[in-house]
């Protein structure tokens, strides 16, 4: 069959070429007739637009393997699909059995079907057959169903011959199939094969392929409850006809004949709704993309298994008016998207299932956090195990608060990462740099943080900027992908390693082929990464009980989650070797909800998803290359002075630039080592000296009551005098530093009172209160008083029975009052 089409297009356009010689040769021979003879071959020449069809064509959306995920009606209001790539076997041997026996050997024209038609018709007085081939049909639908008249049909015997001369066969045929009406507002066979089958034109049976190879020629006999005895008969008159053929056998033909005619036209598949609409916009919309066909890298099993669990969860949080989810499933090594849920559809347009929240700007909470982490590791400003500060805190009139508001006075700075304690982390910002930390947010992708860094401050790291789940799902996926790839590119860095997600199966992944590699890495090197990643495995939630456990998984995951302010957004990004699958859960309409925390919300799913992936043997390689033993002080993981109790770590090599443990330091005591003293009031042969870890008083204060094993530092011997340098006892709980306080007034209209605390090394001591030099009152063990001084600015002095003296400016301000501020 394929060799006589080749011959058979072969002799056409040998054909056309005797042609235009023979037109040559009259032209020579009849001089007169020369120019009639020449129009007439440029007419025929010329008779094609450039465009056959220009007709608007629905956006279509298929995943990887090119099953359906979505379709937008066309802007004419037709189903109407591109062309496809092939026609499927059954429908094309229906099609030609019953349109076209003779397609693959005539020109365009079949002359023994025009003088069958023009037989049929002189019998029946009356139009009855056209006679017209496949080719001339093409033709006809091209020129929008001109009126049936001889004129009309010269024309397409003329432009039926010219098309064949430019066009294949099978070119021909899919031509047919794109453009064919099939009933109401369905163009073409594909969209006809999904509205009345519900499936891809590849999988019809022969009798469906019949009943769509007949329905052009009659498009009305599809409406449900009219004409269906015609169309059945006309769907088995071919299917016997292909039997005669030798096409199906006897029981194909059986089994055929009995088969149902379709319903109700099927809905198209909604697999992918804001994905559909996100490429309409991206590609389609404006022009970049020459077709509206649009193949992505999703995977319909995980897409469909992505939409199941959301949906199922959405049904859980409803109950407490949560109604939007979105997910997103990313490949690590390609960049590619696996699944992508903008939203939950079904949750109603009442409550915006229709934003795609995957590319939708919303506050971050702490899901930034990790990043900072690794930074610092990754410059040497920070080691995993050292202290940082965990205390009651104002810089610049900003006052972090942990979620369950309390404080350890000094915590590991992995152990905060675990427990995403916010105080600790916005003195990490605070010591790495905001304009670094902004300028590095900025390098790895984050393109919502568009405002200069002072806008946000330091509450950036707990969620004063918005991200998008694209984004911060991104920025994992390359942190995971520059660790994988550390070791097999002899320990350098590919840049491209660092680049945007792509859903575009037309745009291929740079693999095996680095484009740039560099020693520096763009934002923080592997071992950094690796450290992180390992922490962020043993990321904690609050139990029932409110304590601290570990939320144990069956399989290796680095994750963590994040909580905007007002419990407006509840994150959850998970991370392994080959998969990153980010979470979001909360309300399109920004309207927070009780209970809605990352930890909570978010991570179940999470977990949820990645029970469902493949699973995984492997785990990021160390990567030790970018590693060092680094010695440690033992109790405050910074680097060790002479005084501290070692320990040995593996951190990044920048880690040996780390600053020294600030803590440690050399106390003199008596023999009995249960007094500090001096050379004032003790033989020096006598004094004892000892390394001593000594904190400040405030960090002291909430950090002893937490840890048992820590030694406060003795007390100095009453008979002992006070030296230069003398370790503070006393530093002020509230307020720390010079500001205003400002009040709120109470249900009595009077002002509310403020709680002024002080943390002393000795709090059996006490300490007299004293403001603008006026005394107040006293306290003992439990230093804090609520006191109501009036508007104005004002002088605390307090002084234990020692003698030591602290003093903190402060002005009270009244909501609502008019003092100049």
């Amino acid at each position: 069959m394929r060799d006589s089409i080749h011959r058979e297009i072969k002799k056409i356009g040998g054909g056309l070429q005797r042609l235009a010689e023979r037109v040559w040769q009259l032209s020579k021979r009849y001089p007169k007739s020369a120019g009639t003879f020449l129009i007439l071959f440029l007419i025929w020449m010329f008779c094609l637009p450039r465009q056959l069809f220009d007709s608007p064509t629905s956006m279509v959306l298929e995943d990887r393997q090119g099953n359906l995920l979505g379709a937008r009606i066309a802007a004419d209001g037709q189903w109407r699909f591109p062309a496809p790539d092939s026609i499927p076997s059954k429908f094309a041997q229906a099609l030609l059995a019953f349109e076209d026996r003779r397609f693959y050997y005539h020109p365009g024209v079949d002359p023994i079907s025009l003088s069958r038609a023009f037989v049929q018709n002189l019998r029946s007085g009356r139009v009855v057959s056209g006679g017209s081939t496949l080719t001339m049909q093409v033709v006809r639908l091209s020129r929008d169903n001109p009126p049936r008249t001889i004129w009309q049909k010269l024309i397409e015997m003329m432009m039926a011959t010219r098309l064949e001369a430019a066009y294949r066969k099978k070119s021909i045929l899919k031509l047919y199939a794109a453009n064919a009406p099939f009933g109401g507002n369905v163009v073409g066979l594909e969209a006809a094969s999904w509205r009345y089958f519900g499936k891809a034109p590849h999988l019809l049976s022969w009798a469906e392929a019949a009943m769509l190879a007949v329905l052009p020629n009659s498009p009305a006999l599809i409406h449900p409850g009219r004409n269906r005895a015609a169309l059945v008969a006309k769907r088995n008159r071919l299917l016997q006809r292909l039997y005669d053929d030798g096409r199906i056998d006897a029981l194909t033909l059986e089994l055929a004949l009995v088969e149902p005619l379709p319903e109700a036209p099927h809905p198209l598949p909604r697999l992918a709704p804001h994905l559909l609409d996100r490429a309409f916009a991206e590609f389609v919309a404006t022009g970049r993309l020459q077709t509206s066909r649009v193949r992505t890298t999703v995977e319909v099993a995980m897409q469909q298994q992505l939409t199941e669990v959301l949906s199922r969860y959405q049904q859980l949080f409803r109950y407490n008016e949560i109604h939007n989810l979105a997910g997103l499933v990313v490949d690590v090594e390609t960049g590619q998207v696996l699944a992508y849920v903008g939203n939950v559809i079904g949750s109603g347009a009442e409550h915006g299932e229709e934003v795609d929240v995957i590319k939708a700007p919303r506050s971050t909470g702490s899901i930034l956090k990790p990043f900072l982490y690794g930074m610092m590791l990754h410059d040497g400003q920070l080691l995993p195990n050292a202290l940082v500060p965990d205390v009651p805190t104002i810089l610049s009139g900003y006052r972090p608060e942990n979620y369950k508001q309390q404080f350890d006075g000094l915590v590991t700075a992995r152990r905060a990462l675990v427990r995403s304690l916010n105080v600790p982390f916005v003195h990490l910002l605070q010591n790495y740099g905001l304009e670094k930390f902004h300028f590095k947010l900025r390098q790895m992708g984050l393109s919502t943080i568009n405002r200069p860094p002072l806008h946000y401050g330091l509450p950036l790291v707990l969620g004063g900027a918005e991200g998008t789940l694209w984004d911060i799902t991104n920025a994992y996926a390359c942190m995971s992908r520059q660790l994988v790839h550390y070791a097999d590119l002899d320990s350098r860095y590919d840049l491209s390693d660092w680049r945007p997600l792509n859903y575009r199966m037309d745009v291929k992944p740079n693999l095996g082929k680095p484009s740039y590699l560099s020693k520096e890495p763009l934002a923080m090197g592997a071992a950094a990464t690796w450290l992180t990643f390992e922490a962020m495995q043993e990321v904690e939630r609050p139990n029932a009980e409110g304590e601290w456990e570990y939320f144990r998984s069956s399989r290796r995951v680095a994750w963590k989650t994040g909580t905007s302010f007002g419990f407006r957004d509840a994150w959850a990004v998970g991370v392994s070797p080959r998969y990153v699958v980010g979470i979001w859960v909360g309300n399109a309409d920004g309207e927070g909800r009780p209970g809605l925390m990352g930890v909570l919300s978010a991570a179940p799913v999470l977990f949820d998803v990645f029970s469902r992936l493949p699973q995984e043997n492997r785990w990021f390689p160390t990567p030790y290359d970018d590693m060092t033993k680094v010695s440690v002080c033992k109790e405050s993981g910074y680097r060790n002075l002479a005084i501290c109790p070692v320990d040995t770590i593996w951190a990044p090599r920048s880690g040996l630039k780390a600053d020294a443990c600030p803590y440690h330091q050399l106390v003199h005591l008596d023999p009995s080592r249960q007094w500090q003293v001096n050379s004032d009031c003790e033989s020096p042969s006598r004094i004892i000296h000892e390394p001593w870890m000594v904190l400040p008083p405030l960090e002291e204060y909430y950090y002893k009551s937490l840890n048992p094993n820590f030694k406060p530092l003795p007390p100095l011997r009453e008979d002992c005098l006070p030296v230069a340098g003398q370790i503070r006892l006393m530093q002020l709980i509230y307020p720390k530093q010079p500001t205003r306080i400002y009040v709120p007034t109470d249900l009595d209209g009077k002002p509310s009172r403020t709680v002024f605390a002080v943390a002393h090394r000795l709090p059996e001591s006490t300490i007299y209160w004293h403001i603008d030099n006026e005394y107040i009152g006293q306290t003992r063990t439990f230093h804090s008083m609520e006191l109501n001084p009036p508007v104005g600015k004002h002088l605390l002095t307090l002084v234990d029975e020692r003698g030591n003296r602290l003093e903190q400016r402060f002005e009270i301000i009244v909501k609502g009052d008019k003092v100049t501020r």
